[in-house]
């Protein structure tokens, strides 16, 4: 099979895609064709080893996951004899997190992985988009929006933030999303009712507070945020530092404002896997749409990386095994 692997860290140069072997299912396994997987942040700090502490994870010296990629969707192409989840034929969506892999014409994985069936209302290229439940969790387990309260989205044109303003709609929450002057119509569009430009703006010196603040970019702190928060706000993060670690363990005792940060790739299978099957219905429904901005094919996958690494992309970048 191809898949896009590298062997050491850098730039995007490091990445080629090689001739590996097919792997074949055995027990509770299934082989997916993958059709197309996700090219995001964490792919691109994995090539780079960086920040230095996650070479523990990545590898002190050398890429210890040289194909890169969580999530994909595609085709079942082969299972293995106790396989009873699913069948050859079957479309489905999923993530290898917190391992890699997925950026390879196949993936094998237990049928108790983050697996599941595709929505039938979006494209493999979407499927793929829509399987980071990044969003969800903060929103929904970590914060518990709800209907009434007010939420704002750092960095809601990305791919983590589309997905976040519109599930901030959905349960019901007024969304405020800070982005770039050039993505606002879009972020508009998913659902925000009001939009800060952050290149004009500093939204943490507008006065206004809100319940939730989902620093999805991790731009800001919530030492700076903590004034823009409600008496009884949480701030979110999806950027581990020493300082965060701090204030989640201090404002989780003390105070009513709380700071949290989460490894959502770092759930449980069962729970990814029932998260698979929300997003699955909230696609079906039309709630939560896909938003891709490029997609390149493997070949071009260092490509897909200069984009992710430039930064203020709208949505996702995917690369496609056609």
């Amino acid at each position: 099979m191809k898949a896009a692997v590298h062997h050491r860290f850098g730039t995007p140069d490091v990445l080629t895609v090689a001739d590996l072997p097919t792997p074949v299912p055995r027990g509770d396994e299934v082989l997916v064709r993958v059709r197309a997987a996700v090219v995001g942040v964490v792919d691109s700090l994995a090539r780079r080893g960086s920040p230095a502490y996650a070479r523990t994870a990545f590898g002190l010296l050398r890429p210890r996951n040289p194909v890169l990629g969580n999530d994909f969707a595609g085709r079942v192409e082969a299972v293995g004899p106790d396989v009873t989840r699913f069948a050859v034929g079957d479309d489905v969506f999923g993530t290898t997190a917190p391992r890699f892999g997925a950026h390879a014409e196949y993936v094998l994985l237990s049928e108790q992985a983050a697996l599941a069936s595709k929505p039938s209302t979006v494209d493999y290229a979407g499927a793929a988009a829509l399987a980071d439940a990044t969003a969800l969790v903060f929103l929904r387990d970590k914060a518990k929006l709800h209907s009434g309260q007010t939420v704002l989205v750092n960095g809601a044109s990305g791919a983590v933030g589309v997905a976040a303003v519109q599930l901030a709609k959905h349960y019901g929450a007024t969304v405020t999303g800070v982005c770039s002057g050039p993505n606002a119509e879009l972020v508009r569009k998913l659902g925000a009712q009001s939009v800060v430009d952050h290149t004009t703006e500093d939204f943490t010196r507008t006065g206004r507070t809100w319940d939730v603040i989902f620093d999805v970019a991790a731009a800001s702190s919530f030492r700076r945020c903590r004034r823009a928060l409600s008496p009884t706000g949480t701030y979110l993060t999806t950027a581990p530092s020493p300082a965060i670690f701090v204030q989640m363990a201090w404002t989780r005792r003390f105070g009513a404002r709380r700071a949290i940060v989460a490894f959502t790739g770092l759930r449980s299978a069962g729970d990814k896997r029932h998260d698979l099957g929300y997003l699955k219905e909230l696609a079906e429904a039309a709630t939560l749409v896909p938003v891709i901005e490029a997609r390149y094919p493997l070949p071009r996958i260092a490509d897909a990386h200069r984009r992710v690494d430039a930064g203020h992309k709208q949505g996702n970048v995917v690369v496609t095994m056609d």
